[in-house]
């Protein structure tokens, strides 16, 4: 789907139109109209509602993380990376923009060197770290545990 188509739907579907009429105008399956309004909050009677109007603007091609142009794809997602290593680095610089749950936060408190630490969704940690799961299982003898 296009860009120009996505505007389209949004400005029908704005309009007051359904999803059978929408599709018609644009001769594309009612499925991907329905899909494009779930995904933009354009469900159930359609109503003139202030919506994020970054929905249909692109990042023009350019890396988030070092501003390097993107090779477009023709089908999926945009890209908003140009590499695996910029979207790691991204990603750890803005953590605040993730999108946690609080009930998957589990506070625990490491069986090796006893600091207190937080894991995210799994329920069955032991050790803060790598390291420290390594020394407690392999190097427990050398310190007389």
């Amino acid at each position: 789907m296009t860009p120009v188509q996505k505007e389209e739907i949004y400005k029908l579907r704005l309009q007051g139109l359904g999803y059978k009429v929408i599709a018609k105008e644009l001769l594309i399956s009612v499925d991907m109209v329905k899909s494009q309004c779930k995904r933009h909050q354009l469900t159930g009677q359609a109503k003139l509602v202030q919506i994020n109007t970054q929905v249909f603007q692109t990042n023009n091609g350019l890396c988030l993380q070092c501003n390097k142009s993107i090779q477009k794809r023709n089908r999926g997602r945009t890209k908003k990376f140009c590499s695996e290593i910029c979207r790691y680095t991204w990603w750890n610089k803005n953590q605040d923009k993730r999108n946690r749950n609080s009930t998957a936060m589990y506070q625990y408190i490491c069986f090796h060197c006893g600091r207190s630490f937080t894991s995210y969704g799994n329920k069955q940690r032991k050790y803060c770290s790598h390291h420290c799961y390594i020394k407690n299982r392999f190097w427990r003898d050398e310190y007389g545990i």
